[in-house]
Order: structure tokens, then sequence, then C-alpha cells
């Protein structure tokens, strides 16, 4: 089996989609609130490192996504 490494960067650009409620995805992960980040890539691996925090505490999906 052949495996294929991405940067974060290109594994963003090359998703098919991005779940657009990934957007109410809020909170603090590293020190720095996911929602004030302002470059894209770096948001968007910070709404994943929030996401995966928040599945691994035994949170619903539904909470995180504040649906």
């Amino acid at each position: 089996m052949k495996y294929v490494w991405y940067d974060f960067e290109t594994f963003f650009q090359q998703a098919p989609q991005l779940n657009p409620a990934r957007k109410l995805i809020t909170g603090v992960i590293c020190g720095v609130r996911v929602e004030e980040i302002t470059e894209n890539p770096m948001q968007d691996i910070r709404y994943l490192d929030k996401l995966i925090d928040e599945l691994a505490k035994g949170k619903a999906l539904e909470k995180i996504l504040r649906a």
C-alpha cells in the first residue's frame, strides 16, 4: 500500500467540501480563540483540533457545532 502525505494546507485545499457549520465551532485551542483566527488555513486546522478535542472528551457533535 502506498501512502501519500499532504501538509494541512494541501489537505484543506483538496477537500471536496468543508462543512459550513465548522464556523459555529467556538472556544480556545492552544491558548487562541478559534473564531478570532484570521488566516484561513490556520483557522481550519484549529477547527479540526477543537472538534477532535471535544469529541475525545465525549461531547456530542450537535453540542460542539452549537446546532
